[in-house]
């Protein structure tokens, strides 16, 4: 038996221990303000990041997209009302306004609610935290706002396993998915993966008919599949003449459109992004700021 003498010289040092103990395990992270901003980043820490200003162009900058808009814009307005809504994949072209278009919907539609009623909340989950998307969506079903989780550039590789957590948030699980959630996403990739990544599955499967269904499977979780495809050069002037009108910019309308068509040959491309970084050299050169 334990004597009294040695019970009150072992105590404080049991309570150094325990205090000890206390201060290396990790704090569980304070619980995020989801008041403090419209938009969020899902960090690799598995928390929610404020973002107060959001790098967005405006709808009306967006052109030779009007199909896509539309589509996208009545999508996320009903989801916004609490009325049915799908998933939606935006794939194609590099350049072509794809992620520029999800943030200028959700500021869109944000704008056009009804006075009193919450806001729409978005939160971008970056490429390599895919696998942490079901948390994510499971931090976010009791939440009262509604909410568009965002990825861009969404793709995966050869040996890349981590699309099933994705096909399992998307599927929402035995749950199902969160009525408050939807899943936007821009790809180069139709279906998201490698063409190798479908090839391997077929050589080393059983059925092979069965291996490359169970991986195209992926894009069939999104209800709209919106593509984007190169601008003819038509659509790239009407991008420029837009910017130039929405930025004042003074230059005369011909020799824009020579060193636009020229700066565009020099790039290899005709895009949204090849776009706009000629008027960013353009207002550079005039000396005049964009905002």
């Amino acid at each position: 038996m334990t004597s009294p003498t040695t019970l009150d010289t072992l105590l404080p040092l049991l309570e150094r221990i325990a205090a000890a103990l206390e201060r290396a395990a990790p704090r569980e992270p304070a619980a995020p303000d989801l008041t403090a901003a419209d938009a969020f980043l899902w960090g690799p820490e598995r928390r929610l990041i404020p973002v107060p200003r959001v790098n967005r162009v405006e709808m009306g900058l967006l052109t030779g997209i009007d199909r896509a808009r539309d589509t996208l814009a009545e999508n996320t307005e009903r989801f916004a009302r609490g009325l049915p809504a799908n998933n939606a994949l935006l794939w194609g072209a590099r350049g072509m306004g794809k992620s520029s278009l999800v943030k200028a919907v959700h500021a869109e539609t944000n704008a056009e609610r009804p006075e009193g009623a919450l806001p729409m909340k978005l939160v971008e989950i970056h490429r390599e935290d895919i696998e942490a998307l079901p948390d994510l969506m499971a931090r976010l079903r009791a939440d009262p706002h509604r909410w568009i989780v965002f990825c861009d550039d969404l793709s995966f590789d050869a040996d890349d396993t981590s699309y099933k957590s994705l096909k399992t948030a998307l599927d929402g699980g035995i749950e199902g998915r969160p009525e408050n959630v939807l899943f936007y996403a821009t790809s180069n990739r139709r279906h998201l993966l490698a063409r190798e990544m479908v090839e391997n599955e077929r050589s080393t499967a059983i059925n092979p008919g069965e291996a490359v269904e169970e991986k195209v499977s992926l894009s069939d979780r999104f209800g709209l599949w919106l593509g984007f495809h190169k601008c003819s050069q038509d659509e790239y002037l009407a991008m420029i003449r837009a910017y130039v009108e929405r930025y004042g910019l003074p230059a005369e309308p011909e020799r824009v459109r020579a060193e636009a068509l020229e700066w565009a040959v020099t790039r290899g491309s005709r895009s949204g992004r090849t776009a706009f970084q000629f008027i960013q050299d353009l207002a550079g050169r005039l000396g005049q700021r964009l905002g």
